[in-house]
């Protein structure tokens, strides 16, 4: 890996979103929201959750764990029902076998998919019809361990590249592979049954690529990957079917 540039894509500036944003088959959308909120908006954003979302919220124990999960579902909530054009409280979500979350059946739009991601203050979240998308979303922190959890999930050539990083950027480094990683798996619906170590991909030079997956030779043909900066001091990445896509970068405002 060349040591000298930045980690991330270029990817378009966050706007504010238009007043008749629309999502077509060929927009890959993403969005970047602020958990830290005020509590009028979070309790707003708390009365749009199902019961489920609500018990799930009360059983973290910390106050601003369960005051960012509502305001990270509540604006999915929120996003979702824009592109619907339904109340976002009335939405129904089903889950996939390792947990991938989905539309369930009944709301008139059965190509619009989604994933979202969070750490730290922020949340991030992709959106597309007719195609998989995932996302995920890193706060960028020094890891002691970084070298050995690479040595774990990563490949021989993706830890050397690494290795080969100088030290100032490495928290930066990790934590964009870390998340193209994720964002595949996470697109692929596949959970652990799909380690991190068997998905390979290349940072430089040039654009995030999908290298291989192991067992499935015609996999990295299918996707595509896009890093992207929604704030200082975080990385993202999203992972998608196909090779083309227009991408519009969002941020979230009531």
């Amino acid at each position: 890996m060349k040591t000298s540039g930045a980690v991330t894509d270029p990817a378009p500036p966050w706007h504010l979103p238009l007043s008749d944003l629309a999502l077509s088959s060929d927009d890959v959308h993403v969005w970047c929201a602020s958990l830290e909120q005020p509590a009028e908006r979070v309790h707003r954003l708390a009365r749009t959750l199902s019961a489920d979302e609500t018990s799930r919220a009360e059983r973290f124990r910390l106050e601003r764990d369960r005051r960012r999960f509502v305001v990270a579902r509540g604006v999915l909530r929120a996003i979702l029902g824009r592109y619907l054009g339904i109340d976002p409280s009335q939405l129904r979500f089903s889950y996939g076998e390792h947990g991938k979350p989905g539309l369930s059946a009944g709301f008139g739009d059965d190509t619009l998919r989604f994933n979202l991601a969070h750490s730290h203050e922020l949340a991030l979240y992709a959106f597309t019809r007719g195609r998989e998308v995932g996302a995920d979303l890193e706060y960028v922190r020094p890891l002691p361990d970084a070298g050995e959890i690479a040595a774990g999930f990563f490949s021989r050539r993706e830890s050397a590249e690494l290795e080969g990083i100088p030290d100032c950027r490495k928290p930066e480094a990790f934590f964009s592979y870390w998340t193209c990683k994720e964002a595949y798996v996470k697109a692929a619906g596949g959970g652990l049954a799909r380690a991190l170590d068997r998905v390979e991909i290349s940072l430089a030079p040039g654009p995030a690529r999908l290298l291989s997956v192991a067992g499935v030779p015609e996999e990295a043909a299918r996707w595509s990957l896009r890093t992207l900066n929604p704030a200082t001091g975080y990385v993202a990445a999203i992972a998608f079917e196909g090779r083309r896509c227009q991408l519009g970068c969002w941020r979230y405002e009531p």
